[in-house]
């Protein structure tokens, strides 16, 4: 078996085993490419993970674009559409969406994604593997073209389908098991949307209603005070960083998320050593709708995740809001959950 899978704990090695019952050969060459490794040392929590507000398993960008690809080629077995799938974060930089927050794209998160085909292209050992599969370069370089990799928000693609499972597993928090990861991955299977277009969809009612239940919570996980407070805190270090020439964009895809963290804890300017303590070491947020004078305050909009997934009945595919009350309200509760307007900590940034 390949060091990548060998050396994961066991909760994340039973949970690949749930997505895919088998491990498609050709997927470990490209695993094994330094783009890919370089993957294995970014948080999928966008760099969460390194404050005690969060208890949190660790979980890297390399482990989520595994867990996509192994979905794709669990209801595919088509292997551009599973390579795809394991290349949509090769362009990740550490911090992940925290990058984004630096690009002020807070709503659509996509600002990096450009670079995936120019990384490819310049990886002298995935072109020698693409060549030898007889692959094209852009028939792997874009997980959009394919919709059960990837489509538009609330339908129901590997990569929010992965996210989601993973997440609820206690990569974000531990809101179901892998026995319940399983009945609900068991449960989905390939529609035809509204568009008549493929798309994950589930055969049964009660377990849409579980995936969407989960789904909301950490829908509203992901835009809560903390969540934004430390994205766009982490995005102003490196922001104020990069614009003193302490750090430089390279670094910010070519170092791992331990060595930039190494970078800011030396680093005297401006406070941001001793913020970044107080933000690593503090247990919760505050919060206020009112301007509080002389904090560093965090007001922005960012991205809602949600999926409202199709069901299948007897004659038609369609939306669970549709056809469960249940559901709806969670889908609601997730569309319209509000924070304060602000979130600080006590220093001036």
């Amino acid at each position: 078996m390949n060091k990548y899978f060998e050396n994961l704990n066991e909760t994340i090695k039973n949970y690949f085993n749930i997505l895919s019952n088998e491990i498609p050969e050709f997927l470990y060459d490209y695993i094994d490419t330094p783009e890919m490794q370089k993957q294995a040392e970014i948080s999928m929590s966008c760099g969460t993970i390194y404050s005690k507000m969060y208890d949190r398993i660790w979980y890297s960008s390399l482990d989520h674009s595994v867990g996509v690809s192994l979905i794709v080629w669990n209801f595919t077995k088509d292997k551009k559409q599973t390579l795809a799938g394991l290349f949509h974060d090769i362009a990740t930089p550490v911090f992940k969406h925290c990058v984004d927050f630096m690009n002020g794209d807070y709503e659509k998160q996509e600002s990096t994604e450009e670079l995936t085909t120019k990384i490819i292209e310049n990886s002298k050992e995935i072109m020698a593997l693409l060549n030898k599969d007889k692959i094209k370069v852009e028939e792997v370089s874009d997980y959009h073209i394919y919709p059960i990799a990837d489509n538009d928000t609330p339908k129901l693609s590997a990569d929010r389908l992965e996210y989601t499972l993973s997440n609820g597993l206690g990569a974000s928090y531990k809101l179901w098991n892998l026995e319940e990861v399983k009945n609900i991955y068991e449960n989905i299977e390939i529609l035809k949307n509204e568009e008549q277009i493929e798309e994950l969809g589930f055969k049964d009612k009660k377990q849409a209603e579980k995936f969407v239940h989960v789904m909301s919570k950490l829908s509203s996980s992901y835009i809560d005070n903390k969540t934004k407070f430390s994205m766009q805190f982490l995005a102003d270090i490196m922001k104020k960083m990069y614009n003193k020439n302490l750090i430089t964009m390279d670094d910010l895809y070519k170092l791992s998320e331990k060595e930039i963290i190494q970078k800011i804890e030396n680093c005297n300017f401006d406070n941001i050593s001793e913020n970044f303590n107080i933000w690593k070491n503090t247990t919760e947020i505050k919060e206020s709708d009112e301007k509080i004078e002389e904090r560093y305050l965090v007001s922005v909009k960012a991205k809602i995740r949600y999926i409202i997934p199709l069901v299948k009945l007897e004659n038609e595919n369609i939306r669970i809001n549709k056809i469960s009350e249940v559901a709806k309200e969670d889908i609601e509760k997730a569309l319209n959950y509000k924070t304060k307007k602000y979130a600080y900590l006590d220093f001036n940034f």
